[in-house]
């Protein structure tokens, strides 16, 4: 086997015998992100494959849309393939709104100049605007939605679904009543200023020797999370493991060239996090790939930074190149987005998607007649 894009840490999910099944891996990148995978979902309503994805697993950014989709799937899973009305009412339309609304500024002063934390304030917007009181037992059983953060304490990857929430080193707690607002903020907390989200728990609602090695205090009762993407940016290892077609679309940033970079410590230690980060992200990426390529998985990737000529395909809806570059240029904040800027995002994603879908999963599918915002493009 090549190098897999995950490790296998955890005895309960093997790597090597995936079941029949579609999981779908929406990455991180703030806002940006968050737009972007509403395209790309759109497309897979319109194709009829939403409804057969079995898993689908989010970090940061994405796990935004993914917990709008996730509050809303009985509405958008009811509705044919060939509409869209319900998902833009019950899907687009909330995500949109959300993006129009900065909520990264004001939680840091805020929470600079008041008690409490930053991650807090993005939970208490997160809320407001989308989620209200919705905990993780009002997801649907069927798709099983994940929403990755990272256990800032273990290292490892913290995961929040209906049935438990889990880090496997500190151990399960099944059916948590956990805010789904909390658990989206905890997967979006952009290090190092949303960064980290705290969670206290009572040590006693975890399941008896369930942790490898970390299964008691204070790592069962304070548990410090941070951005999802910090362990997996395209949220792919609670998918891999586990079924033989994966789905990636990835609105991850890549790191900008500075003509200057800052000499200061906090400044200069950053953009080298930053650099390390980004080598990691492109691992990862090119494993992944490369393991589609090898056969080791059925399924594709679609990014923001992809260019559409490569599919070579003459059908494709028009994205030039430049275009969509300038989309992937995009700051990874949670900060507003003009209309004009949604609307390309959408297309972009759903334009992408539906190029990777027709050349690598499923030649026979009709192509698109155009885009969802026919009148922006990209």
């Amino acid at each position: 086997m090549p190098d897999a894009p995950v490790e296998q840490i955890s005895p309960e999910e093997a790597m090597q015998n995936p079941k029949r099944g579609i999981g779908l891996c929406l990455s991180g990148g703030g806002y940006r992100a968050m737009v972007f995978h509403v395209g790309a979902i759109w497309r897979l309503h319109q194709t009829g494959l939403l409804a057969k994805v079995n898993r689908i697993s989010s970090v940061s950014g994405g796990s935004i849309t993914a917990g709008v989709l996730a509050l809303k799937w009985k509405d958008v899973s009811s509705e044919c393939a060939h509409s869209s009305s319900s998902f833009i009412r019950a899907v687009v339309d909330p995500i949109r709104a959300l993006a129009s609304e900065t909520i990264d500024a004001g939680a840091v002063i805020l929470g600079i100049a008041l008690p409490g934390r930053i991650s807090d304030r993005v939970a208490a917007a997160y809320k407001r605007h989308l989620f209200g009181d919705a905990t993780l037992q009002d997801l649907p059983d069927e798709p099983r939605f994940v929403i990755n953060a990272t256990n800032v304490q273990s290292g490892a990857l913290w995961r929040f679904m209906k049935p438990y929430m889990r880090d496997y080193r500190v151990g399960e707690v099944k059916q948590p009543i956990i805010p789904l607002a909390q658990a989206v903020a905890a997967s979006s907390a952009f290090a190092p200023i949303l960064s980290p989200f705290e969670m206290r728990l009572d040590p006693k609602t975890f399941t008896e020797n369930s942790g490898q090695d970390l299964q008691r205090p204070p790592f069962t009762s304070k548990v410090l999370l941070t951005d999802g993407g910090v362990y997996d940016n395209l949220g792919l290892e609670t998918v891999w493991k586990r079924y033989d077609t994966v789905l990636v679309s990835d609105g991850g940033a890549k790191i900008q060239a500075e003509e200057e970079p800052k000499s200061d410590w906090a400044r200069h230690s950053y953009r080298v996090f930053t650099m390390v980060d980004d080598q990691v992200r492109s691992l990862r990426k090119r494993q992944t790939i490369d393991a589609f390529k090898l056969g080791v998985r059925k399924g594709t990737y679609w990014g923001i930074r992809t260019d559409i000529g490569d599919y070579q395909l003459s059908s494709a809806l028009p994205c030039p190149h430049a275009q969509t570059m300038e989309l992937a240029k995009i700051p990874t904040r949670l900060k507003r987005l003009d209309d004009h800027q949604q609307e390309r995002l959408i297309n972009w994603g759903y334009a992408v998607c539906d190029a990777a879908l027709r050349k690598h999963v499923d030649a026979g599918l009709t192509p698109s007649a155009g885009f969802p915002y026919p009148a922006r493009g990209v």
